[in-house]
């Protein structure tokens, strides 16, 4: 199937921007729901099932968030080439991602497995919670891989403006993987009740679906980027890979190991307070996704538009990006905010679990504006092929800024509210150094590897 390209494919102003935002946004809801149903599914199993699951979960993102810097790379590549009216480099750009992703998710799953006890232990969880989370891992890290597979080929498909591929994808691997975790953790229809540890395997099975639909679908050629022989190694395209992502990976390793120094400093109050972060999280991951959806979208528009070699509608997609953002996240900030107890409540009922939990997310309801600017202005940049600004900004804000202020509150003895407060001081800054650094528009001679390379 012939791959047919109009300039006026690429969509512009915020309508291109929406159009581009929404279908991710309910992908990615769909997986953070995934994730509440974890939650739910094993919170009455208790504390120590809870912390499991959400250390299974904490290591998926990890590893999805380290894949989403190398991906940076090809997302910003892959929409370059597209609005450059060349999309067989886009999909040649695609096979070698795969092959970056695969080896990388097979050694960290290796890795995981044979040292998921001392990982976990690093975290703070201790007794059961600790007994339980490294046999969850050891569950699920088989899986990691496929997951790396699945996510590889859909950011593709995105980059290039190929939105609702992977939300057909999406809605059928969760629900097969939500069924498949019920199912496994209570030991429905004769099969064996794995407990806690069902949750990962329904997982595994939903990381499973995801690649191999994704594999269908590429190989397919009924999608706009053409298959592209896996197995050929291309080393200037892997070179421009890693030239583009390498720096948006650091981002993202630096980024896991502050929130996992977070975490260990949260973990210090106790499984209580953990669980609160975990649960808090969770929740907001709604919210996530719907940055992330107008992230990605951003960093494709930029991307294929400077590839046009038009960068006014570059800038204008960015800010109409940026805009929306902040509308839809706010939005769901005051509903959070609004029924948090409720909300908290619907997943556990440990009393002291929901007051921390409410607290969290009252702090964090009321950062969603500029946590929006956060993702928009940041996936412009990447799409742009600047990755080292966000780096910069994230060592900035995370490490010299959330997780010094919460070791200096650790140290004080102050109470877990002032830890979840710190939050405050590193989102504030960082939305203020996004919307600097964009306005410069020194990004835009950020990616100087030319077109047809």
């Amino acid at each position: 199937m012939e791959t047919v390209y109009e300039e006026s494919e690429i969509p512009k102003g915020s309508s291109g921007v929406w159009s581009l935002a929404w279908p991710t946004i309910i992908t990615n809801l769909l997986f953070a729901s995934s994730s509440i149903i974890a939650i739910k599914v094993v919170g009455g199993l208790g504390q120590d099932a809870v912390a499991a699951t959400i250390t299974g979960q904490r290591i998926s993102f990890i590893l999805q968030a380290v894949l989403m810097g190398i991906l940076s790379g090809t997302t910003a590549l892959m929409a370059r080439h597209w609005g450059a009216k060349e999309p067989e480099e886009s999909s040649k750009y695609l096979a070698q991602t795969i092959q970056l992703t695969l080896t990388f998710s097979i050694v960290f799953s290796g890795l995981l497995w044979l040292y998921a006890e001392p990982f976990v232990a690093f975290l703070g969880l201790k007794g059961q919670a600790l007994t339980m989370s490294v046999i969850y891992l050891k569950y699920l890290a088989p899986f990691l891989p496929l997951l790396a597979i699945g996510l590889s080929i859909t950011t593709g498909f995105r980059s290039i403006g190929d939105v609702k591929t992977p939300l057909i994808i999406s809605v059928i691997m969760n629900i097969i993987g939500v069924v498949s975790m019920i199912i496994l953790t209570h030991g429905y229809y004769g099969f064996n009740n794995y407990g806690a540890y069902g949750a990962a395997i329904g997982n595994g099975i939903s990381f499973f679906c995801g690649a191999l639909l994704s594999l269908i679908a590429w190989r397919s050629n009924k999608v706009k980027t053409k298959y592209s022989p896996l197995f050929i190694i291309d080393i200037p395209r892997i070179r421009n890979i890693f030239h583009v992502g390498l720096p948006a990976a650091a981002e993202q390793a630096v980024f896991q190991l502050g929130i996992n120094a977070f975490l260990i400093i949260v973990a210090q109050y106790g499984t209580t307070a953990y669980a609160a972060y975990g649960i808090g999280i969770q929740i907001l991951a709604f919210s996530f996704v719907i940055g992330f959806g107008f992230s990605m979208a951003g960093a494709s528009l930029v991307g294929q538009h400077m590839g046009a070699e038009d960068n006014h509608q570059a800038k204008r997609s960015a800010w109409s990006g940026m805009r929306l953002s902040i509308l839809f996240m706010t939005i769901f900030g005051v509903f959070i905010i609004l029924f948090a107890e409720q909300i908290v409540r619907f997943l556990i009922n440990d009393a002291e679990v929901i007051r921390l939990t409410v607290i969290f997310i009252w702090i964090m309801g009321s950062l969603q504006p500029l946590m929006a600017i956060e993702f928009s202005l940041g996936g412009a940049l990447r799409g742009a092929g600047d990755t080292k600004s966000p780096l910069l900004i994230t060592l900035t804000c995370l490490l010299l800024i959330r997780v010094l202020l919460a070791i200096i509150f650790l140290y004080l003895n102050a109470d877990i509210v002032f830890i979840f407060a710190t939050l405050i001081a590193d989102y504030s800054v960082k939305a203020y150094l996004y919307v600097r650094t964009f306005r410069s528009e020194k990004w835009m001679e950020s990616l100087d590897i030319k077109a047809n390379h």
